[in-house]
């Protein structure tokens, strides 16, 4: 049967067929630009994500360093503090570290950090592939951070520039990543290795391969051996757990773990690897080159900090070259001897206390100390409490003065078997003594009284300045004695307190005597009383010093320095420092005074120094003691040093002992440094030359007159200023012939 519909064909079926297949063929065929369409869309997909990455990593980039920054390598490198004579004192750093040439860097120290931090260093572009695809693939694997994938390049990048960061994040590997490849657009390999081996850290506060040697073995990097190379870098990847000091088994593992992939690399021979891997770790640390002159190097870095913004420098971290006055060898001299005397000193100071439980209660609170712990302490048997050193322990100062530089040569500023911070030869304020009459005795010839003036060396008793002292002034000396008429010279040698009272009383006044200590330079704060002619107000030990100085260089104060230049690491010079010079007395006058001095060390309170000591050339000097044993001094030139030494114990409550006078205490420390050191350097022992303006005189014994035939024999001799000669004749040895004084009588003596 045939179904008709419409203008149906006759062929229904092939009909059905032919629309069936148009409709699919339409629906099949893409529209003609659907390709594009989807080229443009990926096109576009990645022209997005490519400028979201670029401006991700310009963000990344902003706080990364500079070019310049990066051509400049400059890590923060220490500062070295030398002495005259050529030493390393000591080292200022943040970080201590040392830059070394590559060439000087052994190269089993450069096999053995590519062997294990980076065996394909040479291949790269500041990003290994490889390893950063390995690494990729572990972490997914394990869903967490397993594996890095920091190349030599990279670690350095972060090591350098702290703006990177150590956290272990994404964003801080692609600041890493970026700048390590800048870095390999910027040096060779050969420059970054060694920048690398410059600026890791090898613990113990050590940075560079130069600072890790000195710091483990006492060694330049350049005298590494391959297990000592193997070793350090072993402790790279964590310096406190693989430390060789604190983890020696660790460190053993690491160091052959090392050595294996040296091996591995074709660094090392089988046979080599076999022969070192059993050797055990030898660790030789060098002594502790801070402990060396601790108060001198502490005195120049204080005074270095003041110099840290005018001269525009970092003293931490810019790798200078402070160089110093200070000579080793005469500061293990002083050091040496000071400590001996003061030994000596506190052997004294303990038999005291020991002997005499008074005196233990008058200086200590025995409801917070035992007496038997205290006791303990005195003998040694415990250490001494922390709060009752400054009653315990004597204590003392040193300086050693050059003194036509005011280079100081030497210094120690405290116990060197218990250092601090206290510098008492630059800061402790104590009382002189008597070591402040030659500025008295100056101030007296400045005013025109000759040396042979006499003055009447019985006691004296009046009240103190009205609304300045009310008490009660009668000074006694220290023996008890008392005479008649003595001279201004004699009163020195002997260090007379009546005399010395006397000059401020009819020869001087308290306010002149201020201003002659300003005059040479003393800083401390000095009450114009009439006590200051015992030395009652405070001084520093290095201000008085330079005082003495001034009267060995013959009337020029010359300022005392601890530092000559300060040199950058490239070795420019950053600054010259030039003493302050002043004549601030006339030659002749600081040459009377001076041979005062003279008279102290050759027949008065400083003789033993020719005696005991044997020290025979020039020397002048004076010693000093206050009230109640509490201070010891002795300060003393020759031509060519002065030094000055205190002694005492930091509470001035404390006295060093019956009796311990200047000359007992101080002035052994003075003698023995300063004749040790003259022998040692073979100093002249040439004498001051007599500068014009002296005359020497014969003058009566007796009257200090010019002298009589008649008056008795041997005749004293003595220097004036010219024009303040005795001016009248001997009255007293008049004898028959009372001719008037001629000329041709020859008193004077050239």
């Amino acid at each position: 049967m045939v179904h008709i519909k419409g203008n149906g064909s006759a062929f229904p079926e092939e009909e059905h067929l032919e629309s069936l297949s148009d409709v699919t063929d339409e629906q099949a065929a893409p529209p003609p630009n659907g390709w594009r369409r989807a080229f443009r869309n990926a096109f576009v997909t990645i022209v997005v994500v490519g400028v979201v990455i670029s401006l991700y990593l310009w963000y990344l980039s902003r706080d990364l360093p500079s070019l310049q920054q990066l051509q400049d390598f400059s890590p923060d490198v220490a500062t070295k503090v030398i002495s005259r004579d050529g030493k390393v004192i000591t080292e200022l750093f943040t970080q201590q570290r040392v830059l070394i040439p590559r060439m000087q860097m052994p190269l089993d120290v450069q096999h053995a950090v590519i062997a294990m931090e980076d065996k394909r260093f040479f291949d790269h572009w500041g990003v290994s592939t490889r390893d950063f695809a390995r690494a990729v693939l572990v972490n997914l694997a394990s869903m967490r951070y397993r594996s890095g994938f920091s190349s030599l390049t990279q670690q350095l990048a972060r090591n350098l520039y702290d703006t990177i960061g150590f956290r272990k994040t994404i964003t801080r590997k692609l600041k890493e990543m970026l700048t390590a490849i800048q870095i390999e657009r910027t040096y060779t390999k050969h420059e970054i290795l060694e920048m690398y081996l410059n600026s890791i850290y090898f613990g113990h506060g050590t940075y560079g391969i130069q600072a890790a040697a000195r710091e483990f073995f006492g060694i330049d990097a350049r005298d590494l051996n391959l297990e000592q190379a193997a070793m350090l870098v072993g402790v790279l990847p964590s310096p406190a757990g693989y430390s060789p000091i604190t983890h020696p088994d660790r460190n053993f593992k690491r160091r052959n773990l090392v050595l294996h992939a040296m091996t591995e690399n074709g660094y090392l021979e089988r046979e080599e690897y076999d022969r070192v891997k059993y050797k055990p770790i030898e660790v030789k640390r060098p002594q502790v080159a801070a402990g060396f002159a601790p108060y001198f190097t502490e005195h120049v870095r204080r005074q270095m900090e003041l110099e840290d913004e005018r001269l525009g420098i970092n003293l931490y971290q810019d790798g200078l070259e402070i160089h110093t006055t200070l000579d080793s060898r005469m500061q293990e001299i002083v050091e040496r001897l000071f400590m001996e005397e003061l030994h000596k000193n506190q052997e004294v100071l303990n038999e005291s206390f020991l002997s005499n439980d008074s005196l233990i209660y008058s200086v200590i609170d025995t409801t917070v100390f035992f007496m038997d712990s205290v006791k303990a302490m005195i003998r040694g048997e415990i250490p001494i409490d922390d709060r009752l050193k400054d009653r315990l322990l004597v204590q003392g100062a040193v300086i050693l003065l050059e003194n036509d530089t005011g280079h100081i040569l030497a210094l120690v500023g405290g116990r060197m078997d218990y250092p601090d911070y206290f510098n008492r030869a630059t800061q402790a304020r104590r009382q002189p003594g008597s070591t402040f009459k030659p500025l008295l005795y100056m101030t007296a010839i400045d005013q025109g009284y000759p040396v042979s003036t006499q003055l009447l060396n019985q006691s004296l008793a009046s009240t103190g300045d009205a609304l300045i002292d009310t008490n009660l002034w009668n000074p006694q000396n220290d023996d008890g004695s008392s005479s008649g008429l003595v001279t201004m010279r004699e009163g020195l040698k002997r260090s007379l307190n009546i005399v010395s009272a006397r000059i401020i009383q009819e020869m001087v006044t308290p306010e002149q005597v201020v201003t002659m200590a300003k005059q040479f330079r003393i800083t401390t704060p000095m009450r114009a009383v009439r006590a200051i002619s015992l030395g009652t107000s405070e001084v520093l030990p290095i201000e008085l010093t330079a005082a003495y100085a001034a009267f060995a260089n013959r009337g020029v104060w010359v300022e005392p320095v601890s530092v000559t230049k300060v040199v950058d690491r490239r070795g420019k010079i950053l600054r010259d420092f030039i003493p302050d010079r002043k004549e601030i007395i006339s030659e002749d006058k600081a040459y009377l005074l001076l041979d005062l001095m003279k008279g102290v060390v050759n027949g008065g309170t400083g003789a033993r120094i020719r005696w005991m000591y044997n020290f025979n050339r020039p020397a002048a000097g004076k010693t000093g003691t206050t009230d109640g044993w509490t201070d010891a001094w002795f300060v003393g030139f020759t031509p060519q040093l002065s030094a000055g030494v205190w002694i005492g114990v930091d509470d001035p409550r404390v006295s060093l002992g019956e009796e311990r006078y200047g000359n007992i205490a101080a002035l052994p420390v003075w003698a023995r440094i300063m004749k040790e050191v003259h022998e040692a350097f073979e100093l002249p022992g040439t004498d001051w030359p007599m500068p014009e303006g002296i005359a020497i005189m014969e003058i009566c014994p007796l009257t200090k007159d010019r002298p009589t035939r008649y008056c008795p024999q041997p005749r004293e001799r003595e220097l004036f200023l010219e024009g303040t000669e005795p001016p009248d004749q001997c009255q007293v040895h008049k004898g028959v012939d009372t001719r008037p004084f001629r000329p041709d009588d020859d008193i004077f003596l050239n």
